[in-house]
């Protein structure tokens, strides 16, 4: 029976970083992954922005972890022609199992036991079982995922609130055709193109060539036989044979639905995909999860005995812009080529609000008052305005909503009031 102060699950982004930070505080720290370490969490490039990083206490990616920055963006409507173009940007493309490695190597070197292989029987609230003998904990922390260990209740997302993502680095089978296939598009070698709305509203085709092949990011939510994430993949791959065989990538299906009320009770706690703490807008989790597990960290130093303050310090910190998210996501799931194309002509979509939400924050007030005038040219759309102005009145609210998090948690009150304001 191993007795440690902190126990986690999961040795994946934001599992490994808040095992490196406890640790680092002076807590004895266990942290369990079912897989093999080096298998751990997401194994392909993500956009993380850098502001997150340093959020969080992280270093900034460098040498091969880091595979480009602030390369200019360019979102298209479907295929074409119409798109927005964001010249600069805080997003860094990473190599998560580069990341992942490093969180791990710095946990390790800060005192922390990563153990692999191990697979989770049972929790009785105080011991967990597994297959490699019993363990209790001052606290305990789920971030195994999406799939949870339903340390405080399963809450398991809808289909309709799953996005289902790959990404795939792959080789450059002829680089003459691949520069044509970007030039073509007026899209420089390093560039991103985004192809956006080709399978549903929420869905998106991105693709970058650099010096090592050509990154592809796709997703969606596959619900009425919409395709995967893969399966738009494997698509352009086919449609294009300058793309080459994979070098290396995976896929996952990431939670949407806006995050609970309460993710920590008493001594246990959820972080991460576990606890719905993903920027929605896109479907990443990686920065969210490290700004978390420094959330998490801190009161586990300074309240020990009572996780609840992670929740309201997450919450007032974190929790609008993540609501917000969810917003915009939900408001995106209605949007047809069409409609994308006329939001971006009258500048509702532009390269100011197109480039928040890449760097995952809420657009400031006076951003959002911007958008007022332009909304008047969507008048001959009364069902498209009326969704958009909708959800842009319910930006600040939920930002307020979330800085109003209650100090003892939350109550029937504060929840009906989020569920008005967020829904």
């Amino acid at each position: 029976m191993s007795q440690p102060d902190l126990l986690i699950v999961g040795a994946g982004t934001a599992g490994a970083a808040l095992a490196g930070m406890a640790a680092s505080a002076g807590l004895s720290v266990v942290c369990l992954e079912r897989r093999a370490l080096g298998d751990a969490g997401a194994r392909w490039v993500n956009g993380v922005p850098g502001w997150q990083f340093a959020s969080a206490g992280v270093a900034l990616p460098k040498g091969r972890e880091l595979r480009g920055a602030g390369h200019t963006f360019h979102l298209v409507a479907g295929f074409g022609p119409t798109r927005v173009s964001v010249k600069s940007h805080d997003v860094m493309d990473v190599d998560m199992r580069l990341l992942v490695q490093r969180l791990h190597d710095e946990a390790a070197a800060a005192g922390a036991q990563m153990h692999e292989g191990v697979h989770v029987h049972s929790f009785d609230g105080a011991t967990l079982s597994t297959s490699k003998g019993k363990y209790t904990a001052r606290y305990a922390v789920d971030a195994s995922g999406l799939a949870g260990l339903g340390l405080l209740g399963r809450a398991r997302p809808l289909p309709g609130d799953l996005c289902v993502a790959a990404q795939e680095v792959r080789e450059v089978a002829n680089q003459e055709r691949a520069k044509e296939f970007f030039l073509s598009r007026n899209v420089a070698p390093g560039e991103t193109l985004c192809f956006s709305g080709i399978a549903g509203g929420y869905s998106i085709l991105n693709l970058r060539l650099d010096p090592e092949g050509v990154s592809i990011l796709a997703g969606s939510i596959p619900q009425q036989d919409r395709p995967t994430g893969q399966d738009l993949i494997d698509e352009i791959a086919r449609q294009e044979p300058w793309i080459g065989p994979r070098l290396f990538g995976g896929a996952r299906a990431i939670p949407l639905a806006r995050p609970r009320a309460r993710f920590a009770r008493g001594r246990l706690a959820l972080l991460g995909d576990a606890a719905g703490q993903v920027f929605a807008a896109h479907g990443s989790g990686i920065g969210a999860g490290l700004l978390a597990a420094r959330v998490l960290a801190d009161c586990l130093v300074r309240d020990p005995g009572d996780l609840s303050g992670y929740c309201r310090d997450w919450y007032r910190s974190h929790g609008g812009s993540i609501l917000a998210a969810d917003l915009l996501r939900r408001f995106s799931e209605t949007l047809s080529i069409d409609d994308i194309e006329l939001l971006m002509q009258c500048g509702v979509m532009n390269p100011e609000s197109t480039r928040a939400t890449l760097e995952q924050r809420t657009p400031t007030l006076a951003e959002a008052r911007a958008q007022r005038p332009r909304l008047s040219a969507l008048a001959a759309r009364p069902g498209l305005l009326g969704r958009a102005t909708k959800m842009l009145a319910k930006v600040p609210l939920c930002m307020l909503a979330a800085r109003a998090y209650p100090t003892q948690g939350p109550g029937p009150v504060w929840e009906a009031a989020l569920d008005r304001v967020a829904s």
